[in-house]
């Protein structure tokens, strides 16, 4: 059974920076493919990035390109989110998912398994 706990999140300014980390068991990473999402209340969940299984490449929603960076450490099979400069609008809970290898995708709809999320706020 895979599982994942994210951890990281928070309170911080605009301008400010989180990294938010998915820890993953119960599969090794490099056979899974793992995506970063993230929900406001009343909202659709939206896919942020996706880390591939396939081609090892990250992928990323235009709004967060140039200032979010996903990062996967096979060795002690985490997934890292880097989120440099930080806007109000991207106030949301974060969840990380996983799915098969050869699925690269930012929907959330083939992900199998998810994380319990992790508040991030960006208030000042």
């Amino acid at each position: 059974q895979v599982q994942l706990v994210e951890s990281g999140g928070g309170l911080v300014q605009p301008g400010g920076s989180l990294r938010l980390s998915c820890a993953v068991s119960g599969e090794a990473l490099s056979r899974l493919t793992v995506g970063w999402f993230r929900q406001v209340s009343g909202k659709k969940r939206e896919g942020v990035s996706c880390a591939s299984g396939a081609d090892y490449n990250s992928y990323y929603l235009d709004s967060v390109k140039g200032r979010f960076v996903a990062s996967r450490h096979n060795a002690n099979n985490t997934v890292y989110l880097q989120m440099n400069d930080l806007r109000p609008e991207d106030t949301a809970v974060y969840y990380c998912a996983a799915t098969d290898p050869w699925i690269t995708t930012m929907d959330p709809n083939p992900y199998d398994h998810w994380g319990q999320g992790t508040q991030v706020t960006v208030s000042s």
